[in-house]
């Protein structure tokens, strides 16, 4: 009886085009790097800041965003892309109860806490900021995964995640 929450982001035609193609890519390196940091002894937000990261050398990277890494981390100009928490608590609802701040410091994890790790990428149709070719793309891959004495347990490890898996699944060309 407990909840799950549960993200992916598939291409209607099958096939992801190249600008797909290429900001799922950072989305999942930001998903990969964000469910590494869910262990015993970190904080909550340590997923994220990991996400952040990733996600905003990624943007860079693709030229959607401009400037040295930590400063636009710093200055928050990943959030026109990536506006949300990287995740939240799972249990008897999809967005369970829970602190995640006790006495105004991130909560450490611990084994058996279940939380979703879910980054994403979504650029506005209207946003003339960026070329055409990346707007109105928006990328999510969200699992949930819980908080183990060995490291993160991926509860959702049994749904597509790579760009080949998803598009074999929707029936396009790996």
């Amino acid at each position: 009886m407990y909840a799950s929450d549960v993200t992916r982001t598939f291409p209607v035609s099958g096939t992801f085009s190249a600008p797909q193609r290429e900001l799922y890519e950072v989305v999942l390196e930001a998903n990969l790097a964000a469910t590494a940091k869910a262990v015993p002894g970190n904080h909550w937000n340590e997923p994220h800041d990991k996400a952040v990261d990733v996600i905003t050398k990624g943007l860079k990277d693709l030229g959607l965003l401009e400037g040295r890494v930590p400063q636009l981390v710093k200055s928050l100009a990943y959030r026109k892309f990536f506006m949300h928490k990287t995740g939240h608590w799972l249990g008897l609802d999809v967005h369970d109860v829970g602190d995640y701040k006790v006495a105004d410091q991130w909560r450490l994890l611990e084994p058996g806490m279940v939380m979703t790790i879910e980054p994403g990428i979504y650029v506005a149709p209207g946003e003339r900021s960026v070329d055409k070719r990346w707007r109105g793309i928006g990328i999510r891959i969200e699992d949930d995964v819980q908080v183990t004495r060995d490291g993160p347990d991926v509860l959702t490890r049994g749904l597509p995640t790579a760009v080949d898996e998803i598009q074999r699944h929707m029936g396009g060309r790996a």
